[in-house]
């Protein structure tokens, strides 16, 4: 059985830390490949055993061709820049070279965006890549899942896109309707 290769980067120093979890909780069926942007090098990357790591200046690494075969990639947290980037075709970094490769090849792209609130010119260009088929999913917590610390709400957006990207997971609480 082919196993399955990720790639997660993330961009943007503020929320780091999911990216990273992204990588841990990933199964070990998966192929994992990680970039971080110059802002996000605050994590040190001897932390993380098996995966490989790409420097954001080689565009000319293995996942930015698309006959390598990378199956989806996530972008969490993805800043505002990185996502009119995108957006506008600007493949100057190996993390927007990815990016237009997955949407090239119609594959999964999820983005995480991460400031709050959105201006009209981040929907803008969220909706231009909604239409395209990226997938847009910042880290919005639900209610219903009764998170009990930072901790389970990291698990529960994680484990949404986990179902995004059709990796089976226990991270969160699903909705139960109680019956009466």
């Amino acid at each position: 059985m082919k196993k399955s290769k990720i790639v997660v980067a993330t961009s943007g120093a503020s929320g780091v830390n999911i990216g990273i979890k992204v990588l841990q909780l990933l199964p070990e069926s998966v192929e994992k490949h990680f970039i971080m942007s110059q802002n996000s090098k605050v994590v040190l990357l001897n932390e993380m055993n098996d995966v490989t790591t790409h420097n954001n200046t080689n565009i000319s690494a293995s996942i930015a061709s698309g006959s390598f075969g990378v199956d989806a990639m996530i972008i969490a947290p993805c800043s505002m820049n990185t996502l009119a980037k995108i957006a506008c075709g600007i493949s100057d970094n190996l993390i927007t070279r990815c990016a237009a490769v997955m949407i090239k090849e119609q594959k999964k792209l999820i983005l995480a965006p991460r400031e709050m609130p959105f201006s009209a010119i981040a929907l803008e260009n969220m909706h231009k890549l909604a239409t395209l088929g990226i997938i847009i999913a910042p880290p919005v917590m639900a209610y219903y899942s009764q998170q009990q610390s930072l901790d389970e709400m990291e698990n529960f957006v994680i484990g949404k896109w986990f179902d995004l990207l059709g990796i089976e997971n226990n991270l969160y609480k699903r909705w139960q309707l109680e019956e009466s």
